[in-house]
This record gives C-alpha cells, structure tokens and sequence, in this order.
C-alpha cells in the first residue's frame, strides 16, 4: 500500500505589531502627495494674505462713504476676486476666457453688493435698471465719488467703485501668485500698494486709515515676499515692525509741523467744481426787487420750521467796492465751495436735529432755500433723479443751490441741524473765530469813521457787534425807497457811494440791503470775520411748525459774526420797519453827524487801534496782516522733516558700521601680536559670516580653509556657467590665500617666539587682499547686504584659539 504525502503549508498568523506592507505603487505615490500638499499649502496662504492685503488697502476709502456702507461690496469683491482667481488658475483658463468670467461674475453680484436698491426679489435678483447701473457706473463712478461731498452713502452706483476695485484688484493679486513659477509670484505683491494708492487719491485728508493701512501693508507683504523666496527670518518681521514704529512716532512729531506746509494731496481737492457762484449776479442786488416786484408773491411753503429759524437763501463774504458776493471756490479764502453731496452731509455744527419740508413756488433763481445746516436732502417727484444731480451744497455756509435753477413744484425734504442762538452773556470775552474771509476792496472812508464813532470803546468783539448793530438800527430810519407807496427817498443797492450816503447823508435812511452791508463792512474794519445773508424771517405768528407760506415781503438781510467756540451768530442792524421818517425830518434832527462829534477815548484792552486810522479799534486777536513765519522757522522745519527720515532709514546702518570698525580696531591695536593675528583670522571669518559663507564651528584652521575656497569656488562656478565660453580667463581664486593664511596663523600661534609688528602688518593686509577677492566674487547687492549685516555680530565664532592658549602651548 502505498503513501501519498501531501504537502503542507503553515500559515503564521500576522503579529499585529507588524507593519502591513506597502505596496510599490504607493510608495511611489507617497512624495508626490507630500508635494501636492506643500503646493495646496503654499496657495492657501498666497490667497488669505493677498486677499487680506487688497482689503487693507480699501481702507482709505471707508471714511468717503461713511463707517459701514463700503464694507459689504468690498468684502464681496474680495472672495469673489479670490474664487475667480482659484478657479482660472485650476482650469488653466486664458487672460481672455478669465476677464469674460470676470465680467460674469461683477454683473451677476454686483446687483446684490452694489445697486441692491435697483435689484428685485430684495435686492438679490438682478434687473435691467441694476446692470445697467452696473455697466454705466464702471466708467462713471470715479467722476462721482470726486465730485461728491463725503459721505457719499449707497444711493445710485456709487458703491460700484469699492466693489469693483476689491474684485479687479483680488483677482490680478491671487492670480499673479498661483500662475507664476518660482520667485516671480512675489511680483504680485505691487497690487495691493497701487489699490492703496488709488484710494488715497480718491480718499479724504484724514491720515489716520491710510497710513494704518501702509504700516500693515508693509508688514505684511515684506515677510509674504521672503517667505515666498524661500528667505523668511524670525528677525526680519520684527525688525520691519519696530522701523514702523520709529517712522509713525517720528510722523507723530514731525506731521503737526508740516500739516500746514505741505497738506496731502487728494483728488477731490484738485477738482473745479461745476458751479461757481461768482457767474452769478450779487443776490444781495435783489433785495428791492423782492419788496417792489414779489412782495404779495408766494414764493415757496415750510413746513415743520422752528420757532426762531431762519431760512436762508444766500451767503456772501467778498466785497469788491460794488457789491457783495460769494467768495467762490477759486479763492484762497472765503466760504464759497459748493459742490455735489450724498446720502449723507457732514456737519461740525451742533445743536437740535430737525426735519423740514418745502415746496418752492416761485423761485427764479438758482438759490435753494434752506435751515440751518443740513445733514441729508432728498428731492422728491419724478425729477428726483435729475434735481440730486444738480444740486451743489456748501457745508461751511449752509447754503445750496440747483444750478439749472429751482422749478415750480419742487419739493424736497431736509434734515438740518439748527445751533442755538447764545446769549452776549454767554459770549462774553469770547475771542473771533478763525475763519478766514477775502479782504475788502473800495472800502469808503466813512465806514471806519463811523465805526470808530459808535463802537469806539467796546472792550470785548461782541460788545464791538452790539455797538455796531444799536448804533445803525438806533441812528438810522427805514425806508424801501419805493415812490409808488409813497416811501421816504432811499435808493437801491449796497456799493460803497450807497454806504457813503447813509452814513453821511443829513438822514440815514435805508433798508435791510444797505443797513447789512454796513454792519458788515464796519465789522471787518473793526477786525471781525463778517458776512452779509440773505434770506426770509418769517413773522413770529408763523413761527412753530405749522406750515409757513414766505413771500417777497419776508426777505430780510443780516449779519453773521463769527466767534470761538459758538460758531456764526446772526446781527440785525436793519431798524424796524415802523421807524420811517417824514418830509421834515431833516430839520428837527438835532444831527448827529460823525464828522462833528467828538473822538472816543483811548480803547481798552484787548481793541487796539490799527496804524492807518486812530479812531478805529480792532480787536488784538484778529490781525490785519497774516504773520509771517522767520525763514529760519521754515529751515528748521524742513530740516526736522528731511533729518527725521534719514535718521530712521540711516541710523542703524552707520550703527553697525561704527559696530564693526570699533571691534577691527581693538583687534588690530590689541597689546599682544598673537592676538592681533588671531584677530585678523578672526576678521576673515567675520567677513565670511556676512557674506552668508559661514565656516564651520570645530574645524580647524586649514579646513576652514578648504571649506571656504570650496564655497567661493562653487560660487564662482555659477557666474561663469552664465557668461558664453569665449575663452576669457576666469576670475580670482581665493584657495591659495586661504591656504596661505590659515598656515600663517598656526605658524604665529603654535610657533616659537613672538611675531614682529611688521610679520603681523603684513598679515593683516593679506586677510584685506582676500576679503576684497571674497567680495568681488558676489553680485553687487550681497556685497551692500555683507556691508551692513549683523550675522557677524550676532553669532559666536567658534573653534578659534584664543591667544593666552596659544601662547600656553608655546611654553610647552
């Protein structure tokens, strides 16, 4: 019988302790997925630091359309600059297929981010009127937010330019970085400093966002660019922080002293506005037209009007010997920048907040009435659109204009800020505020005469105005001057031959027109920053808020005086209106001329009487003449601005200059000659260290020295493998001195006897000769970075022998 054997296989059963194999073709995938993730890595930091730094450069453009309302579009355009980067990169989409994408998306979001308010379905759901608003506004915005007053707000497509701005400039920034190879990705980080740029530009002259915006832009893509060139070091942030901070604090000091001298230059300040007020004729000039032609007209409807209000229609502050007008925007001085506003007007005015609505009836000029100060104005009615455009405000006076002029039926609504009236007492010694009007011109002579007469021994500026305004309502009679009413004789209009007549005439006689226009002129002779208004006071029965229906006969014309801490305040100088004189009399007055009447006393503290007239006070705190500043004042400003930077940007490179010569010298003048030449050792190595050609720490002498001309040797290698091969000779070794250097030294240090000055002299001009071979072997920007480096200085140099070994080990 025969036996089969069967062969057997035992299984041992795995110890779990083992490591499962691993197959070949997943070892072969494991450094290609080590690899994919660094990349993965490496762009999701490209794309938060880029996209954060677009964002800070905005922030100059925040405080033009207020806190909040610039912050959704931009957010907005930031992600989805960002994602149509990531997604253009991936697909490997061209610069042609990636720009119709982009317009896709700006079209498509837009309409929820930047003209939500034409938008459906909540302002989510694009329409005709959005795109259309969206497309238009990419070429017409800039010319908007230039023209517009801050705070532009969210009306229309203004906020077009914030959305389109984070959008293009994320786009370009994040794309640049995930497309280009190697080190030129760095290239994008030019995006964000020419967005903060453009903002800037289009900004206000607030400092404080932009330059939070430049500090954090600085910092921030410094070390994003060394850590994309693969150079990033702990110490470089830090040292870029504490520069900011030294150039801030120096910025701090410096900036108060220069503000004055060279203020930040904006666009928005460049700009002529659209409407001059000097095209337009003096309104001043159509006081007798509103009495004489307009007097039973209804010229517009208030509504919701305070008690005590005034409504206003123009004011002038410049006076050329003819009439009184608006200064204009052209002029260095004065109140007359009207220009385009928005959602929102910025006033420094303080008081109680009221809404008022008018309705304009007959209004045939351009002139827009309005209360107190404004903070919005919103025109309503099917022109709505076409009015916003025309209207021009000017924040300083609180006047406003429709440069095609005010068409029956217009109706608008407004938010203005009235500011209390305050009392003389409340005044009291208040000085002149520090406004500064147009000087004016063809003044006639009797206006400082007079003035010096009534108000001559006023002791404070507005007990200077009061005497001003009692000495011509108390003195003068009233009179419009109209012959079909059968008014006293009194001619029209407020030149200087008309105030020559009133205020020397056998009777003054005049109404608001020229009673106004003296005050005025006698205050700015007296030195007080004055201004002639024209406008409406209604009757104190219609006062309260009840609607208010003003005609021609409301006009009125005042003065406002400015004074320090309580802003304008309103003068009436006009006589009441029952005061009218009669056909005789001329001869019961007792006249009271000024030419007869005897000069005041000597003016009190703080009046001084000016150089061209002794009979006419002017306040100490309100100078004729501006002062003008030493030359040497402007020399050690512009020193101070022009030291302050060098010493920042210059201070710690001629520090470690000075660093380094000091620890040459005491190596070179040391008292022992081993010393010395174990210096210049040393000196070579220090060099070495700067240039980024570090030795190694426990070599010896002559392995430093291998190592060193290895170095250089393969440095040198790669210059010459760019130049062509044309047979020129090859640039300067440095084997050989190296070699013959460290030689020397351990001759010196372990040889017998000491080294003569002369062996040692002639030892350090070897180390020389090398260094300067060392550094002709770099480009030329390693050799200005080796110059002021502080590797040397910092790191301790090792596996040298100090001289009391050496010569230790020549006693033996």
């Amino acid at each position: 019988m025969s036996t089969t054997t069967v062969p057997t296989t035992i299984v041992t059963p795995a110890d779990p302790a083992d490591p499962a194999p691993v197959p070949a073709a997943a070892r072969s995938r494991r450094p290609r997925d080590r690899m994919l993730r660094r990349e993965g890595s490496r762009r999701s930091v490209d794309v938060i630091v880029l996209t954060a730094a677009v964002g800070v450069a905005l922030l100059p453009l925040l405080p033009v359309y207020g806190s909040t309302s610039a912050v959704v579009p931009a957010v907005g355009g930031l992600v989805l600059g960002a994602a149509l980067a990531l997604v253009a990169a991936r697909l490997r989409w061209g610069a042609m297929v990636t720009a119709a994408a982009g317009v896709g998306v700006y079209l498509l979001a837009g309409s929820a981010l930047a003209t939500r308010d034409a938008a459906a379905g909540g302002g989510l759901v694009p329409t005709r009127q959005s795109l259309l608003l969206l497309l238009t506004g990419a070429v017409t915005v800039w010319k908007q937010v230039l023209t517009l007053d801050p705070v532009l707000g969210t009306s229309g497509n203004l906020l077009v330019a914030p959305y389109l701005l984070a959008l293009v400039a994320t786009a370009l920034a994040v794309g640049v970085a995930l497309r280009a190879k190697g080190r030129r990705g760095v290239w994008a980080a030019l995006v964000p400093p020419a967005v903060l740029a453009l903002a800037v530009l289009l900004g206000t002259k607030e400092t404080v966002a932009p330059d939070l915006a430049g500090v954090i832009l600085a910092a921030l893509l410094v070390a994003w660019a060394a850590w994309r060139r693969g150079t990033l070091a702990v110490r470089r942030p830090v040292a870029l922080v504490v520069m900011a901070a030294v150039a801030a604090s120096a910025g701090g000091l410096a900036g108060p002293l220069l503000a004055d001298l060279h203020p930040r230059f904006v666009l928005r300040d460049e700009l002529v506005p659209p409407f001059d007020p000097r095209d337009q004729a003096s309104p001043l000039s159509s006081f007798r037209k509103f009495v004489k032609d307009w007097k039973d007209t209804d010229l517009l409807t208030v509504s919701g009007l305070p008690e005590g209000a005034r409504i206003r229609l123009a004011t002038m502050d410049a006076f050329d010997g003819v009439v009184w007008n608006v200064a204009g925007a052209g002029t260095a001085e004065g109140s007359g920048s009207f220009r385009r506003v928005g959602d929102t007007i910025r006033t420094s005015v303080r008081g109680p907040v009221e809404t008022i609505r008018m309705e304009a009836l007959h209004l045939p000029f351009v002139w827009l009435p309005t209360v107190g100060y404004a903070q919005s104005l919103t025109f309503e009615g099917a022109e709505a659109a076409d009015l916003e455009a025309d209207l021009r405000y000017d924040d300083a006076t609180g006047a406003a204009v429709l440069t095609h002029g005010v068409p029956a039926g217009t109706r608008w609504t407004t938010t203005v800020v009235v500011p209390p009236t305050p009392d003389d007492d409340a005044i009291g010694a208040a000085a002149v505020g520090p406004q500064q009007l147009p000087k004016p011109t063809g003044v006639p002579d009797a206006v400082p005469l007079f003035a010096g007469e009534i108000a001559g021994t006023a002791t404070s500026p507005v007990l200077i105005a009061r005497s001003l305004q009692a000495g011509l309502a108390e003195r003068g009679w009233f009179s419009h001057g109209i012959a079909g009413s059968g008014d006293y004789p009194s001619l029209s209009g407020h030149g200087a031959d008309r105030i020559t007549t009133l205020l020397t005439a056998d009777v003054m006689v005049g109404d608001g027109e020229q009673y106004a226009s003296a005050m005025a002129l006698m205050a700015r002779q007296m030195g007080l920053p004055a201004r002639v208004v024209l406008g409406f006071i209604p009757a104190k029965d219609q006062q309260g808020g009840d609607p208010v229906t003003i005609t021609g006969g409301d006009v009125q014309a005042w003065v406002e005086i400015s004074f320090a801490g309580y802003g304008w305040v309103a003068f009436d100088p006009t006589p009441d209106e029952s005061k009218t004189p009669r056909q005789d009399t001329p001869q019961q007055q007792a006249q009271p001329q000024p030419q007869v009447m005897q000069p005041p006393p000597p003016p009190q503290d703080p009046v001084q009487p000016p150089d061209e007239d002794t009979e006419q006070p002017r306040t100490s705190d309100r100078p004729e003449q501006p002062v003008v500043d030493s030359p040497w004042r402007a020399v050690a400003t512009a020193a101070l601005a022009a030291g302050v930077p060098l010493v920042v940007v210059l201070g710690p490179l001629a520090l470690i200059t000075a660093l380094k010569r000091r620890r040459r010298r005491r190596r070179r003048t040391a008292t022992d000659p081993v010393r010395r030449v174990v210096g210049a050792w040393d000196e070579l190595l220090d060099e070495a260290r700067d240039m980024r050609r570090p030795p190694p720490a426990t070599a010896t002498r002559r392995e430093v020295a291998v190592s060193l001309a290895d170095t250089f040797a393969q440095r040198r290698g790669r210059r010459a493998s760019r130049r062509p091969t044309d047979g020129r000779r090859r640039g300067p070794s440095v084997g050989r001195p190296m070699a013959t250097l460290a030689a020397g030294a351990d001759e010196i240090v372990f040889g017998p006897g000491q080294p003569t000055d002369e062996q040692v002299e002639r030892y350090w001009a070897q180390v020389d000769e090398t260094v300067a071979v060392m550094r002709s072997m770099l480009p030329v920007r390693h050799r200005w970075r080796a110059a002021w480096s502080t590797v040397s200085l910092r790191s301790p140099r090792r596996g040298r022998l100090p001289g009391s070994r050496s010569r230790r080990l020549r006693r033996r």
